[in-house]
């Protein structure tokens, strides 16, 4: 998810667009593993969600197709603070992460893929991200842990 220098942003901040486009990317992932159970999507979900958790987000194929998708379709920019959605990209790695090994295993993974394009889907399609919330949540216990 992070985002290349780009002086329409504040720092800190990202594109909603973008993140949206790449969360709609996600929904179409796991709609296309669920039909298939290709295991090479999960893996490609958990390379991408990893790198976007962990600031390298200028390197992921999805945040990649999501640049050009949102030029492409003028989407312009809204910027919207980027911790938060680096959270949700963790949250999303450790979906994509457990979906990947169930499937090793020969555990049904309905369940978890499920869940993971059900946000994916709030995210894209309607503009609410859960790991935000989570995160904005959580926010004052890590900083009252510590000692902040």
């Amino acid at each position: 998810m992070s985002e290349p220098s780009n002086q329409s942003l504040p720092a800190a901040h990202i594109n909603e667009y973008k993140a949206r486009t790449t969360a709609f990317l996600v929904l179409l992932s796991v709609g296309g593993y669920l039909l298939t159970h290709l295991i090479a999507i999960p893996a490609l979900l958990v390379f991408d969600f990893g790198l976007r958790a962990f600031d390298l987000g200028k390197f992921s194929p999805f945040a990649l197709i999501s640049e050009v998708l949102v030029k492409a379709l003028n989407l312009g920019v809204k910027p919207v603070f980027y911790p938060p959605k680096r959270f949700a990209a963790r949250v999303g790695l450790a979906f994509s992460v457990t979906i990947l090994l169930l499937h090793y295993i020969g555990i049904n993974t309905l369940l978890v893929s499920g869940v993971l394009a059900f946000f994916a889907a709030l995210e894209s399609l309607a503009g609410i991200c859960a790991g935000c919330y989570m995160y904005n949540w959580l926010l004052p216990v890590w900083q009252k842990l510590r000692g902040g």
